[in-house]
């Protein structure tokens, strides 16, 4: 799971939502998800986190339950 667990590359969202990379690419462009944590020359990363808020309202049927840890 992403960089350290902490970070996903495209292809990570990619396999997190079910999707091709392309498909990933251009849900990442859309206003309502979260800001590329870095622009890396092989591409972007998020923060994990932060994807996984954007899931848990936009793709809730996929959204993994928060442990009290992360709470």
């Amino acid at each position: 799971m992403g960089i350290k667990g902490k970070l996903y590359t495209t292809g990570d969202l990619a396999g997190r939502l079910g999707v091709s990379r392309q498909r990933a690419y251009a849900i990442a462009n859309r206003d309502s998800f979260p800001e590329s944590f870095d622009d890396l020359p092989a591409g972007s990363v998020w923060l994990v986190d932060e994807v996984e808020d954007w899931i848990s309202v936009h793709r809730p049927a996929i959204a993994r339950p928060r442990s009290a840890e992360s709470l």
